[in-house]
């Protein structure tokens, strides 16, 4: 699904080289829940960011789902980035001045569905996250938990390979961050593939697999994914 290989980012000024990756390789097979962690400056946003064609990398391999993103230029990039990638933002990214239909609408037009289609999409994954009734609404008529299910709205309904998740409760208060998480794991038991990066030990023991990242190398990743078994307890459902 996602593979890196021996990766690097390397910033250059006319004064100084900074190393955001070096060495970094990581595999995430169809269907796993991964959790990134590590400390501030680590080399995660770099990490997710070159996951998601936002950023080239300076050496190394990238395939995504198959295709081997090197060489690829803005607009094939873009392309690949449209058809297989999910976003969700710690900042919702959702556009104030449009309602909850027209926001999950901006990337579907991008990628040509007709109306048809498109409306299709918006309302089974408005429903997805138990927004049907407040397609109508504006961002700011929501609380943040709701936002957040809109951008999560906003990334399924583009049926995407991936699921791209940065920091998604942190700017959620426990409660609704419980209910952001317990959709998230609905996902995945369905088939999603969902990579999270987090600061919160709490929410990564939550994920399938944990990898860390200090430095811009990984320097702990379980090489088996876990099983969630009885004995773990999942919060019930909470209506953010």
């Amino acid at each position: 699904m996602l593979k890196m290989n021996h990766l690097s980012k390397v910033y250059r000024t006319h004064l100084i080289e900074t190393h955001a990756l070096r060495d970094f390789s990581i595999h995430v097979r169809e269907g796993e829940f991964v959790a990134v962690t590590g400390p501030s400056g680590s080399g995660k946003t770099t990490f997710l960011n070159i996951a998601g064609l936002l950023e080239a990398f300076t050496g190394g391999e990238y395939f995504l789902d198959g295709v081997d993103v090197r060489g690829m230029n803005d607009a094939a990039r873009s392309r690949l980035r449209n058809e297989k990638i999910g976003f969700i933002f710690q900042g919702f990214n959702l556009i104030p001045d449009l309602n909850l239909f027209d926001n999950v609408d901006v990337p579907l037009r991008y990628r040509g569905f007709n109306a048809a289609e498109r409306r299709r999409r918006i309302e089974q994954a408005l429903a997805r996250v138990g927004l049907s009734a407040r397609m109508k609404h504006y961002p700011s008529e929501l609380s943040g938990g709701q936002q957040q299910r809109v951008a999560i709205a906003r990334a399924l309904a583009g049926s995407p390979k991936i699921l791209l998740a940065d920091e998604p409760t942190g700017n959620l208060d426990t409660q609704m961050a419980r209910g952001v998480m317990q959709l998230l794991e609905e996902l995945h038991g369905e088939g999603a593939t969902i990579i999270m990066v987090t600061h919160d030990p709490e929410l990564a023991a939550r994920a399938q697999r944990n990898v860390h990242v200090i430095d811009g190398q990984v320097v702990d990743i379980e090489a088996e994914p876990r099983m969630r078994g009885p004995d773990i307890a999942v919060p019930q459902a909470v209506q953010a």
